[in-house]
């Protein structure tokens, strides 16, 4: 995962499968990932721990990494509550905590969650307008402009570029990102994290047990 931002690091991991592990080899592997030198540690939100929960651990666990909750799901907490949830994580860890916003899944949000579905862009507008306004929090913090979107699409981009720090894409094509810069502007965060299939050659990597598989990219 590619950053620039002061702080981030530039090569952070993104840590997709801490959610089959248990919490104590979680909090492990993640005071092993910031003693190798990375500035950040992103996690997901889908069908395995809550994000912000996560987040704390990871926090406790670690001395100085930014912990990234890349894509809280906006369907599985109000704003209300996904702003004192930051702003006592910015409280307890400064400046460590990174949050970030994904505009859910219909299937995610319907099935599972007994939401409704929006229009992603109004939603997620909605939601941003909710969290600068969130009346809870600890005493003496303030609505935190530490945030990210996930964006793969030009509209999202614009609205992270409009209203974020900037935006985190994963899973899209490397000429994306390209696309995704030029819609944000150099003064705004661009997180990549770049699938990729491991393997000792190329023709190993078409053919080898995970073709077809992406993996998160690792340095070697």
């Amino acid at each position: 995962m590619s950053v620039r931002a002061p702080g981030l690091g530039r090569v952070g991991i993104w840590a997709g499968e801490f959610d089959a592990l248990p919490a104590a080899e979680v909090r492990q592997a993640a005071a092993v990932i910031e003693d190798l030198g990375y500035g950040a540690l992103w996690i997901p939100e889908t069908t395995g721990r809550e994000a912000v929960a996560q987040a704390a651990i990871l926090l406790a666990g670690t001395r100085r990494i930014t912990v990234a909750a890349g894509m809280t799901d906006v369907y599985a907490r109000d704003a209300v509550t996904a702003a004192a949830a930051q702003r006592t994580l910015e409280e307890a860890f400064p400046g460590r905590f990174l949050l970030g916003l994904w505009d859910g899944h219909p299937s995610l949000a319907e099935d599972v969650r007994g939401h409704r579905f929006g229009p992603p862009l109004a939603t997620m507008r909605s939601y941003l307008d909710a969290l600068d306004t969130a009346p809870f929090g600890p005493p003496a913090t303030t609505a935190s402009p530490h945030r990210v979107l996930a964006a793969l699409d030009p509209g999202m981009l614009a609205l992270a570029a409009e209203r974020a720090r900037g935006a985190t894409v994963l899973g899209m094509p490397v000429e994306y990102t390209r696309t995704a810069r030029e819609i944000l502007g150099e003064d705004r965060l661009l997180a990549v994290t770049q699938l990729c299939v491991l393997g000792r050659d190329r023709a190993h990597r078409r053919t080898g047990p995970h073709h077809g598989r992406g993996r998160p990219a690792q340095p070697p």
